[in-house]
């Protein structure tokens, strides 16, 4: 039997939540809300992912102020406007495709908010063409030639986890099964952790124990503000000499399970521009392993895994126990649904779709037998 294709169940405060297969749609962003709301270009895309045949979908990082997105395009849920745009386009996509859970990734990008899109470069945007001053763990940027961000006070951080208490409650308001905490690709919570970007000489810099000191505080209180399922996304390693490591990554997912998590899901890099990342399939998955061996918290692999057969694979070798894919969904919609025809499973489908199976995918709809007219 394809282990891709069983149940996981997460066991959360609020009861458990059963995913149909171990299939994840990683989050992915879009850079195309306005204001923070999310618009029509987020119906069709969640309306089209939550027809994948997918165990889970995530939605994209989803900043928790204004001052916190990646871009001037990034989604929101900070107020009632977010909130409302974002639960109106998501409830419709919800009603337009099989019943499958939701997650949120929640995020702050710290020294890398401000940036324009990735197809219009990148770089931070000045406060005089758009932009905004962005905050960090210490004044230093992420790049050499950009200005450096302002270094957060402890009012700072309060308010920051203010903000995440309010995202969640928000989430878990609009029926979201699972939410996400992003402390991966250089965003702010991952640079707490890392000593390449975290200089601080107060009691969240400097040691292990200090580095992770927000990034834990605030888990606890996203934990008492979301009884649904709750992860967190971490960078494995940042690729660089003298920057936050696997066995520090190992040592925090085990806390992160003693404070009640249920997942991790294990990426890699994004702190600094001196990475040096050996791209490749299955890059990552050498570290979900690591994590899943040493914290025993349930492990997400990502990174590269393209073909039903290396998802599969992955599984069985018990490196990860759920396998997330990102673009590989951008490029076929459907992957969910090719996966059970090369595996033997079965996932659940719109009856519209239910006439366009070739011969060889017969069965991955159940019982469904339909001809044309």
């Amino acid at each position: 039997m394809s282990l891709l294709f069983t149940p996981f169940t997460f066991e959360a405060p609020a009861g458990p939540l059963t995913l149909p297969n171990r299939i994840v749609i990683a989050p992915m962003c879009q850079y195309s809300a306005i204001d923070g709301q999310a618009n029509d270009w987020h119906l069709t895309h969640w309306t089209n992912l939550l027809n994948s045949g997918a165990g889970m979908l995530t939605l994209e990082a989803t900043a928790i102020s204004p001052e916190g997105r990646i871009s001037p395009g990034c989604l929101g849920l900070w107020d009632d406007a977010t909130a409302q745009a974002l639960s109106d386009k998501l409830q419709r996509a919800r009603r337009l495709a099989p019943q499958m859970p939701v997650c949120i990734q929640v995020s702050h990008a710290g020294r890398k908010a401000s940036s324009a899109e990735p197809w219009n470069g990148g770089m931070l945007i000045k406060p005089q063409n758009g932009g905004w001053q962005p905050l960090a763990p210490s004044a230093l940027p992420h790049l050499p030639q950009e200005a450096p961000p302002t270094a957060m006070s402890l009012a700072d951080l309060e308010k920051v986890k203010k903000d995440f208490i309010y995202t969640a409650k928000q989430a878990q308001a609009m029926g979201i099964e699972a939410l996400e905490l992003h402390a991966a690709h250089g965003y702010l919570l991952h640079q707490f952790l890392s000593p390449l970007s975290n200089q601080r000489t107060d009691a969240y810099g400097g040691s292990f124990e200090n580095r992770i000191r927000f990034v834990m505080e605030v888990f606890y209180d996203v934990r008492q503000a979301f009884s649904g399922t709750l992860g967190i996304r971490i960078s494995g390693t940042d690729w660089v000499e003298g920057g936050w490591t696997i066995d520090e990554t190992c040592e925090l997912a085990a806390q992160i399970k003693q404070a009640g998590a249920q997942f991790v899901h294990i990426s890699s890099g994004g702190v600094s521009p001196l990475q040096k990342i050996p791209v490749g399939p299955e890059y990552q998955v050498h570290l979900a392993k690591a994590v899943k061996e040493r914290s025993g918290l349930t492990t997400f692999a990502v990174g590269m895994i393209t073909e039903p057969a290396q998802a599969e694979a992955v599984l069985q070798r018990g490196d990860a126990d759920l396998v997330a894919l990102a673009r590989a969904f951008l490029y076929k919609p459907r992957w969910g649904w090719e996966a059970a025809a090369a595996l033997g499973g079965q996932v659940k489908a719109q009856s519209a779709y239910w006439r366009c199976l070739p011969r060889e995918a017969a069965g991955i709809f159940g019982d469904v037998k339909i001809g044309m007219r």
